[in-house]
């Protein structure tokens, strides 16, 4: 028994001192590595900064491109979904509130036109990106709204499509990306 015990206790401090402090530590060194030392590659016009690359920001006004919805309401510190499934009578209450009112913004799309990632969150709540449809559809009402030729937006959205790497994946557009351009846009 007492060997045991032994045991234990010295592989409970082996693995205190590899996973507790070790990893933990590999990891920072790591981060201070990356771009932004581990604290975020953030986006800035005239070093003022704007936003960060991989946390998706809140756009719900007409004349910029509406962003993803967020389950966590775009907090960093919240990260993460709404657990809620497509037979939650509260979760297709609040998809249904989404579509109205993007049908009330965007009078010229017909409900089938609207993309999902408009109107569902993604599963961690801070997705920057949105699919280039999502950005194509809401193209009339920003045209509308700023007094822009319709194809001088759709053009602006199509330089911010990024396309997969190596063809894996999707096509996406960055929200606050196009959104910065397009009040550079005369």
């Amino acid at each position: 028994m007492k060997t045991n015990l032994n045991i234990g206790i010295r592989l409970t401090l082996v693995t205190l001192i590899l996973f507790g402090i070790s990893f933990p530590l590999l990891i920072t060194l790591i981060a201070k590595l990356a771009p932004g030392g581990g604290l975020g590659e953030e986006i800035a016009v005239n070093n003022e900064v704007k936003g960060f690359e991989l946390i998706g920001q809140k756009f719900d006004v007409d004349q910029y491109f509406n962003s993803r919805p967020s389950a966590v309401d775009y907090n960093a510190a919240a990260t993460g979904g709404s657990n809620k499934g497509p037979s939650n009578a509260e979760y297709l209450a609040q998809v249904q509130a989404r579509i109205d009112t993007f049908l009330v913004h965007n009078p010229a799309v017909s409900r089938a036109e609207i993309p999902v990632d408009l109107i569902t969150a993604s599963g961690g709540g801070l997705d920057p990106h949105i699919s280039p449809q999502a950005a194509y559809v809401q193209v009339d009402r920003i045209a509308s709204v700023r007094e822009i030729d319709k194809q001088k937006v759709r053009k602006l959205v199509d330089r911010f499509v990024e396309n997969p790497l190596l063809g894996m994946g999707t096509a996406r557009v960055h929200v606050l990306r196009l959104n910065l351009a397009l009040d550079q846009l005369k």
